[in-house]
């Protein structure tokens, strides 16, 4: 995943690893910093193994993965609405662009377990790719949820995301304090920031260009990579982020892309977009705040993003 970390690390820090990637919980304004971030973290880790028994697809026991092999609608729990309800509206806004149906296809290239798992692990001699249905195909009205026979949702472009935003209103609203909620690349906050804002480096890799942004009090900002979360045999290099018109990894006209925006699920729409765009990711980006970069570590910066 990006390396996208909170500055400086301490006592008003507490992290772990989970779904192949690092959590990290920064809190301000209360005294006892030690004490809150614990308080934080437990919030958000009940947080994050809600939104995994919901919605991961690698648990057999999951809820999605219960709804999938339904076939017909189903009544499913106020969290998976939600969750199913945001991945929609990403492939609503971008044009399909952000598709949670990618699922089968992401499986026939292998990335079938959590990728802390996949890690080092061949993939079959031949990748079999799947057809993609449509995102329309899938039906949420209310609580009824209904995906088609065949097909198998990956809310993995935004359920971690909404799952950053959730735990850190969750924070900021039953401790009173201000928060940083980090999910690798997907950064939320909530409540009163420290005295200059939230300090957050941002950077692919120890070899990659950073920079250091400030986000005001209640801003997100999400970092999408074609380059963290690979896997393969030689000759095939595949990453985790699909085109849905093809069922294969979109090509690599961009090595990271970086937005800020009011929610941490509305910026990792939008860098998930412009990685499957690729050199259409301007337009879509329009005037937010942005920074790409390329394979060749060439820097464009957008909206104000700083140099």
């Amino acid at each position: 995943m990006p390396l996208v970390e909170s500055l400086p690390v301490g006592a008003d820090t507490a992290q772990w690893n989970v779904w192949g990637t690092v959590a990290r919980v920064v809190v301000s304004s209360r005294a006892d910093a030690a004490s809150a971030a614990g308080e934080a973290a437990g919030i958000v880790r009940a947080e994050l193994a809600a939104a995994d028994e919901a919605c991961s697809r690698f648990r057999e026991d999951s809820e999605l993965r219960a709804a999938c092999r339904a076939g017909r609608p189903v009544v499913v729990t106020p969290l998976l609405a939600a969750l199913v309800g945001a991945a929609l509206t990403a492939a609503r806004e971008t044009g399909g662009d952000v598709d949670p149906t990618v699922g089968a296809a992401l499986c026939g290239l292998g990335y079938d377990r959590d990728f802390a798992a996949l890690t080092g692990r061949p993939v079959a001699p031949a990748v079999r790719v799947f057809a993609t249905p449509d995102w329309r195909s899938v039906r949420l009205r209310g609580r009824e949820l209904t995906v088609p026979g065949g097909v198998l949702l990956d809310l993995g472009a935004t359920a971690k995301a909404f799952a950053a935003d959730r735990a850190a209103a969750r924070v900021a609203r039953e401790l009173g304090i201000g928060v940083l909620v980090a999910l690798g690349g997907d950064i939320a906050t909530a409540g009163p920031a420290p005295d200059g804002g939230w300090r957050v480096l941002v950077q692919d890799g120890p070899e990659d260009p950073s920079c250091t942004v400030r986000l005001p009090a209640g801003a997100a900002l999400a970092t999408s990579s074609t380059v963290s979360r690979t896997w393969g045999r030689p000759g095939e290099l595949l990453h985790h982020i699909v085109d849905p018109r093809t069922g294969r990894p979109v090509p690599r006209v961009w090595r990271t892309v970086s937005v800020a925006a009011t929610s941490c699920l509305r910026a990792n729409t939008l860098t998930t977009a412009a990685i499957v765009r690729g050199h259409g990711a301007s337009a879509l980006l329009g005037r937010a705040p942005s920074r790409l970069v390329t394979p060749a570590l060439e820097v464009l910066r957008r909206g104000g993003w700083p140099t």
